[in-house]
């Protein structure tokens, strides 16, 4: 099921949120998280019931290890656990991609098994796995079932994640029904929903059509198509990726919880550790917990230090496709991140050997110099994160090429109209027509570049939605423009859509 849905917005979620604070009303506190555990069910087998088939077994697999961990905190006990986790995950996700793989490098002719790949198999596995490893640890020392259900499937968080830990959620289930309705919590939440489905359905869809265009016709591209198209693509990715974030954080608040941040304003970093401080947030706390520190993290010197670095963004590669695409995504990644580290330390040491002190007063010019190289930092961490993401988007390492290849060396000519039609949306084209506009020799690029302007400003420039709704008054002016955001999202439900992260 979509949160950008009919069915959601109209039938499923007013029946839970009624039915949840309902039982909640009539104390029954246990019956409210069943009823949680029973739609976050009907919510996920919507898709196909198959897919809930392997998710219950999962729950059920975990949960006989956690409680098995729970008396005894037996190392193999642990491994094995996290084995047959990556083993599920390997066969549903990964085994096409090795036979492929082994045809390609063999020459055999192994028939492909086809497998359906269960949606957000890979957030809800890793949570797993987390899970029964901070069992291990003595971290979680029992769990009640149903507890732990509702932490796996919360509907919120159980496609596309965030992915959260479990002192973030079982504290706050436990905690349901002590606690008295908060009605500001409950606004605030239904604004974050909002504009989060404002981004998801308004922005990231919008771009999503023009990149879908150029992928689909890279031959008739020029430079600048290439170059927008790989643009568009980061806006897309970011606003349907924190879009939906933004949806599953406001729906959680709606019920009386929270689930962690996953982006703080990805797109405002300076260099790419800083970028990934910001984007997919709570994935890169995973791999740094459950790989990073284990492998040695920075302990064993910076040799040791780089090489872990690496294994993590690859293993990031992989965690997000089944495809060498993924792989040279990471690489790019995690190359520069290396280096970047690696400039950081030597500017740290040589620093403190000309013995810099904190305190010094700058000049009026260091500081403009600063803020110089800083916008110019931005600007050429875009363009990198942009060149590398067409690996992500791309279908092949080969189409990825030629796109960049394009954007590079390609004809040089004017933007295609059939690019720029992709942003001719009815409502904004009939406001042309009203200024008269739409008569204009370049009419039908206006829109192309006011919503880049939106997109880039709002990434770039403006707050997120998250800061917005923490700062937001409702009064009349403020629900007047949620209402009309939440009503222009929903007559847009009929476009085909769906969430980039879903295939991972």
């Amino acid at each position: 099921m979509l949160f950008n849905s009919y069915i959601f917005i109209f039938l499923f979620f007013p029946i839970c949120l009624f039915g949840y604070y309902g039982l909640l009303h009539l104390q029954k506190e246990w019956l409210a998280k069943v009823f949680l555990v029973g739609m976050s069910f009907w919510f996920y087998g919507y898709f196909n019931v198959s897919y809930l088939l392997i998710m219950v077994c999962s729950i059920a697999g975990n949960y006989l290890f956690h409680r098995l961990l729970s008396r005894r905190q037996d190392k193999r006990l642990m491994i094995a656990a996290v084995m047959a986790n990556l083993g599920v995950l390997f066969y549903f996700k990964y085994f096409d991609f090795f036979l492929s793989t082994v045809n390609a490098v063999s020459g055999s002719s192994i028939a492909l098994r086809n497998i359906l790949l269960p949606l957000g198999i890979s957030f809800f596995t890793f949570q797993q796995i987390s899970f029964v490893i901070d069992t291990w640890r003595g971290e979680v020392k029992h769990c009640p079932f149903v507890d732990y259900a509702l932490f796996v499937a919360f509907f919120p968080q159980l496609i596309a994640g965030p992915i959260v830990n479990h002192n973030e959620m079982l504290p706050q289930f436990e905690k349901i029904g002590k606690q008295s309705v908060m009605w500001d919590k409950i606004a605030k939440g239904c604004g974050l929903f909002i504009l989060g489905l404002a981004k998801k359905v308004l922005l990231a869809d919008t771009f999503g059509a023009a990149v879908d265009y150029g992928y689909a016709n890279l031959a008739s591209l020029g430079r600048m198509d290439a170059v927008l198209v790989a643009l568009f693509y980061i806006l897309q990715l970011y606003f349907d990726f924190s879009g939906y974030c933004d949806m599953a954080r406001g729906i959680a608040r709606m019920l009386g919880m929270e689930i962690p941040v996953n982006f703080n304003e990805p797109y405002k970093a300076v260099n790419i550790v800083d970028f990934w401080k910001r984007w997919h947030m709570t994935l890169s706390r995973f791999f740094t917990k459950y790989v990073y520190i284990p492998l040695g993290g920075n302990r064993k010197g910076q040799a040791r230090m780089y090489g872990n670095l690496m294994i993590v963004f690859l293993l990031s590669g992989l965690w997000h496709g089944a495809g060498w695409h993924y792989l040279v995504w990471a690489l790019t990644q995690g190359v520069l991140y290396v280096l970047t580290r690696f400039w950081q330390r030597c500017r740290e040491k040589k620093a403190g050997a000309a013995g810099v002190q904190a305190g010094d007063g700058v000049s009026g010019g260091e500081i403009f110099r600063r803020r110089f190289m800083t916008i110019v930092s931005r600007i050429l961490l875009i363009a990198y994160v942009a060149a590398a993401e067409v690996y992500f988007r791309a279908e092949s390492v080969a189409q990825a090429n030629q796109l960049l290849l394009t954007a590079l060396l390609g004809p040089v000519q004017k933007i295609s109209l059939e690019l720029a039609d992709c942003f001719r949306l009815d409502e904004f084209w009939y406001v042309l027509k009203v200024l008269k506009l739409d008569n204009m020799a370049y009419s039908r690029y206006i829109l192309m570049w006011l919503i880049l302007a939106v997109g880039v400003y709002l990434t770039m420039i403006g707050q997120d939605a998250a800061s917005r709704i923490k700062r937001v008054r409702y009064g009349a002016v403020s629900v007047v423009v949620f209402a009309v955001l939440a009503v222009w999202s929903v007559l847009t439900f009929s476009e085909v859509s769906t969430f980039l992260y879903y295939n991972f």
